[in-house]
């Protein structure tokens, strides 16, 4: 078998290349081709093998992305016919240049151009009452200023950055390389002059060439009542001044708010415990219930039983967006006495003789009362 038969031999076919069916549309082989350039381009891709299996692919879609030579094909396979089907010379990579312009973009071209500023992050700590509230509260942000001596471009005022004698003043190193598919174009960022495509040989003194200085900004930042752990604020143009004229970024200010001694809180909604006594709980009275806006009388009924919660309307936190507030949940809790006088243990006791007296009356023991309310009949 002649050599050239034999190559042509071990080659693998062009659809299972692509991953494509023999009936593939030109749409479903284009975009299997984009889809192994992205995988396997030698830019993206620094395994050993990836060269090659780009090399592959491209070959693959040059044919079959040929209405002529994908007929050829799947009528002769690699041999072709009349003249083969590698007769037509591979001219380069067939404007793979575009392609992958489009898909990753010209980072040179991008990095001489106007750049945005970062965005920064600030915590602020808030207590309980500026959270409800609102406040005032000033905070320093240091960040990256455009310099005001050379007004950013970096160059001692009155001088001119020169071209960068390396790539002429295109950011861009093009190196060529010569394979059997043709030229293969790597394009890299000067090492000169870091894709600016200028050198600034007179820095200027306050920034050091660099056309931003370190600074801290002081801002006021108005809290807004309603605020929580889980709010954020963003304070647009407060971030890192952009370079080559670019924007500034943003600041986020993300609160935290410090937790209350009395009070609980889930949303607009606030949540307290209040203490009674038995004797409250039992004749009915009236408390003195904290809220965020000062102390309310809360009535409780006789009879109520520990554990039982009420509701006060409009008594919790501003909303943060639009108007109103949340309400404030109260709970009591029935407390034991522990450290009774000797007047008080004498009264608990006649109550007790009381009650064992009433149980006698009625012929039933309260554990009775329990089984009955279970089983819905006395045994």
């Amino acid at each position: 078998m002649p050599f050239l038969e034999q190559v042509m031999v071990t080659k693998r076919d062009y659809y299972e290349v692509l991953g494509v069916p023999r009936t593939a549309s030109e749409d479903e082989i284009r975009k299997a081709f984009r889809r192994l350039a992205r995988q396997y381009h030698p830019d993206v891709n620094s395994d050993p093998e990836a060269e090659e299996r780009f090399k592959e692919a491209n070959e693959a879609y040059e044919v079959l992305s040929n209405p002529q030579r994908r007929t050829s094909y799947d009528q002769y396979g690699h041999r072709g016919g009349p003249g083969g089907i590698n007769a037509t010379t591979f001219d380069g990579f067939g404007g793979l240049g575009d392609l992958f312009e489009t898909f990753f973009g010209n980072a040179t071209a991008a990095s001489r151009g106007p750049q945005r500023g970062a965005d920064l992050r600030y915590d602020l700590n808030l207590t309980f009452e500026e959270a409800v509230f609102g406040a005032k509260k000033t905070i320093e942000i240091p960040r990256w200023e455009t310099c005001a001596q050379c007004r950013g471009t970096g160059a001692r005022p009155g001088s001119t950055p020169a071209r960068c004698s390396v790539c002429g003043g295109s950011g861009e190193i093009r190196r060529t390389q010569q394979s059997i598919f043709g030229q293969f174009v790597n394009v890299v960022v000067c090492d000169r002059c870091r894709g600016e495509g200028r050198v600034i040989t007179d820095p200027c003194p306050e920034c050091r060439g660099s056309g931003r200085v370190r600074t801290v900004r002081t801002l006021e930042v108005q809290v807004p009542a309603g605020v929580d752990s889980d709010t954020q604020m963003r304070l647009t143009g407060e971030g890192e001044a952009g370079q080559r004229g670019g924007p500034r970024g943003n600041l986020l200010i993300a609160f935290h708010v410090q937790p209350h001694p009395l009070f609980r809180r889930r949303g607009s909604d606030t949540f307290i415990d209040v203490p009674v006594s038995f004797s409250q709980v039992t004749l009915g009275d009236e408390v003195e219930v904290p809220t965020v806006e000062g102390t309310v009388h809360l009535r409780i009924p006789a009879g109520a039983q520990s554990g039982r919660r009420f509701t006060l309307k409009g008594k919790g936190i501003p909303h943060l967006e639009g108007s109103g507030r949340g309400d404030q949940y109260v709970t009591i809790h029935v407390v034991t006495p522990s450290d009774l006088t000797p007047r008080e243990r004498e009264l608990f006791r006649e109550l007790a003789k009381l009650e064992s007296e009433r149980t006698q009356h009625t012929g039933k023991h309260w554990w009775e009362k329990v089984k009955e309310a279970v089983t819905g009949s006395a045994e």
